[in-house]
């Protein structure tokens, strides 16, 4: 009996990834873990508690960002960097989160999005502060956690 290729290539195609985990969406996940994310930025807006604004923190985060040249291992870590950070009187004006996705794979959601803010220095000029953005989430004992964040800078073109 001759099979056709295409036939034979089409079955192991199917078989090999019809038990492949892909990506749910789930409108109440993806407001949760939108939201925790804004929320971190309505504290910083404020200047509030670091406590306050890592409360949807997980212990054992981490972190990638362009300022630093190796992952921030820890909250506690991250904490005290941003803290220092924050001592040069600088702050944030607006932020905002443009064209988030979340992926849902479980207990796991995916925040990617583009962020755009403007910052004001202590001398009261103000800058843009564009960048690309990854957070993951996790659902430990009912709550979505921050468990791992990666932001990068994008250049901003000169005219």
């Amino acid at each position: 009996m001759h099979i056709n290729p295409w036939l034979k290539v089409s079955a192991v195609f199917f078989f090999a990834y019809a038990g492949a985990t892909f990506a749910g969406e789930d409108p109440k996940v993806a407001a949760e873990v939108i939201a925790a994310a804004r929320a971190q930025w309505a504290v910083e807006a404020v200047n509030g508690p670091i406590a306050e604004e890592m409360a949807t923190v997980a212990d054992d985060y981490t972190e990638f960002n362009p300022d630093y040249p190796v992952r921030i291992d820890g909250k506690t870590a991250n904490s005290n960097l941003y803290a220092a950070s924050e001592k040069d009187g600088s702050k944030s004006l607006d932020s905002e989160m443009m064209n988030p996705k979340v992926q849902v794979y479980g207990d796991v959601a995916i925040l990617t999005y583009s962020f755009v803010g403007v910052r004001q220095t202590k001398d009261g000029k103000t800058q843009a502060s564009p960048g690309k953005s990854t957070r993951v989430y996790a659902r430990q004992n009912g709550q979505w956690k921050l468990v791992h964040a990666h932001f990068s800078s994008v250049e901003i073109p000169k005219n």
